[in-house]
């Protein structure tokens, strides 16, 4: 065996905060602080389980993920280059808070080659928590980024034992350690503990560059959230800002009032991109025969939230035509 396979892997670990660094001061209090324990810290507590890799940490950020934005994510997204970049490292774990961790999981995966392992991992209950998951979680996102057959899947998210595609994986629940993320249209794409790990198909982006350039700029996109009895009122107070997108978190399959409807088609011919989600946890939004004409986008198997981040993407990337649009968010 080469050098290269019988060493230990080296960990680069990424910081940002979150519940699986945050502390309640009590075994049994609800309430908590994120962001609690720095990585210094924490990868010395994890030194004392003896794990065959060797890991480098470094401090990107120490927050709740609801406060996680552009400036985070430039500075992950750098940080996470130059680690690819580096022969020494072979896989990247990246502690984040749960709130937010699809989006900016999504995010990176588009803006990243998936060349080596890349995971997102968090927990559902603070590290002095009676029953705390962010350990064992973390245990296990270090054995799936330490596994060559990793990479060429994109950015992953592990939780609870499983291990999601970010494309896939979405949060479900606001407590709990019992299936707090699932993946859809994907379930799990592996199952991985301290002691093993099984994949459950084949790499399907094996040396694929990065899909997207990473913004240098955001561009604001809302989310409008469709409720019953909803007026074209509020399409307009949410869209002064003159924003270049809009996601609508419909209800059904992307459904919302012929009023409101009405009033995006009017903004669509000015320009405004509209993409059609839903607000239902799970579901494809396919395209309808009104959506040609209205100039409409379909989010497929998108819910809003990862709409809204592929959106942001694309009208950085300079492509605003809706085929295109569409062929992205058709994308597998």
């Amino acid at each position: 065996m080469s050098e290269k396979n019988t060493k230990q892997p080296t960990i680069r670990v990424l910081a940002t905060g979150g519940t699986i660094v945050g502390m309640a001061g009590s075994a049994t209090r609800h309430e908590y602080l994120p962001g609690q324990i720095g990585i210094d810290d924490w990868l010395g507590r994890v030194a004392e389980f003896g794990l065959p890799a060797q890991m480098l940490g470094t401090q990107i950020a120490n927050i709740g993920s609801e406060d996680i934005g552009p400036a985070v994510w430039t500075a992950l997204h750098g940080a996470i280059l130059e680690a690819m970049t580096d022969d020494a490292v072979d896989g990247i774990v990246i502690t984040h808070g749960t709130d937010t961790a699809e989006e900016t999981a999504f995010l990176l995966d588009l803006t990243l080659p998936a060349r080596k392992p890349i995971v997102i991992v968090g927990a559902m209950r603070p590290a002095d928590a009676v029953g705390s998951d962010g350990m064992r979680n973390f245990v296990n996102a270090v054995r799936v980024a330490s596994d060559p057959g990793a990479s060429g899947r994109g950015v992953l998210l592990v939780m609870g034992d499983r291990v999601l595609a970010a494309r896939d994986a979405r949060k479900v629940r606001t407590r709990g350690t019992d299936d707090a993320f699932r993946g859809f249209p994907r379930g799990s794409i592996g199952l991985v503990t301290p002691a093993a790990l099984e994949w459950f198909g084949n790499p399907w982006r094996e040396g694929e560059d990065a899909r997207y350039a990473y913004p240098t700029a955001m561009p604001e996109v809302p989310i409008l959230y469709i409720g019953a009895g909803m007026t074209a009122e509020l399409v307009d107070r949410i869209l002064p800002a003159n924003p270049s997108g809009i996601v609508v978190a419909g209800v059904g399959e992307g459904n919302m009032p012929n009023a409101v409807r009405e009033r995006l088609i009017e903004h669509r011919k000015n320009g405004l991109i509209v993409v059609r989600a839903s607000r239902v946890d799970e579901g494809l939004v396919d395209r309808e025969p009104e959506d040609d004409p209205n100039g409409f986008i379909a989010a497929r198997a998108l819910n809003p939230q990862k709409s809204r981040v592929l959106l942001m993407v694309l009208i950085a990337s300079g492509i605003a035509d809706a085929a295109s649009i569409q062929k992205a968010f058709d994308q597998p």
